[in-house]
């Protein structure tokens, strides 16, 4: 599962930078040159992480953290600040806002790059491209392939995506509509059944691993994924 970065930088050459190192990643880079550009993405489509200069045109950097994370659809999203300021003042004021990390100009690619890929493992694991074990499965984003009891196991890509999504979220419910903002996006907009379907799909590909029952339904309130 790819994750969507939104790059909010001014400068043409350091967002070019930016998209490039990012791209080479395996990440997808966007592009916004200020706050309301970036809004304007936001709206369309939540990014999985957000890279965002402290100096901007118009509204700053630490006032578009303030209203990311005071807005319920936005405050969850990760954040990490870009900034020329060196001062430990102006370190706390990004981090008070809401930035989950901080970084000074001039920084290596490979610095940011760790950086990110941090966030990302912490914030959203779901976006990591590091293989996760449940008990006798084992998922790898990176080879697209799934493991069951040593026996390898073909999933569709909503699927793997769904699988994936629980195996870094387990023992917590999530209802159909979370389940579709997480895995499918706030921006596709599909009944709620839908969650069912693929969630059977699943549980049918799981069966003959008889693993099927790692995917629990909680009567009124939607699924969990528990090895317990």
């Amino acid at each position: 599962m790819t994750a969507n970065i939104l790059v909010v930088e001014d400068e043409p050459a350091i967002q070019e930078l930016l998209a490039f190192n990012i791209a080479q990643c395996g990440y997808r880079a966007i592009a916004a040159y200020d706050a309301d550009n970036a809004w304007t993405y936001i709206n369309h489509a939540l990014p999985d992480l957000i890279l965002l200069d402290w100096m901007l045109p118009g509204s700053s950097g630490v006032e578009l953290a303030r209203r990311l994370r005071a807005d319920q659809r936005t405050r969850n999203i990760p954040i990490i600040m870009l900034t020329a300021r060196t001062d430990e003042r102006d370190k706390i004021l990004g981090l008070e806002s809401g930035a989950d990390d901080y970084i000074t100009k001039p920084f290596s690619p490979r610095e940011l790059m760790a950086r990110i890929r941090a966030v990302l493992r912490r914030r959203a694991p779901q976006m990591s491209d590091e293989t996760v074990t449940a008990g006798e499965l084992e998922l790898s984003p990176a080879m697209h392939r799934v493991n069951a009891n040593g026996t390898m196991i073909d999933l569709g890509p909503t699927e793997f995506r769904l699988l994936h999504f629980f195996m870094t979220h387990p023992e917590r419910v999530y209802s159909r509509s979370q389940l579709l903002d997480q895995v499918w996006g706030d921006h596709v907009f599909v009944e709620e059944r839908t969650v069912d379907v693929h969630i059977r799909r699943l549980r049918q590909a799981l069966e003959p691993s008889n693993l099927d029952g790692l995917i629990q339904t909680v009567r009124g309130s939607g699924y969990r994924f528990s090895c317990n």
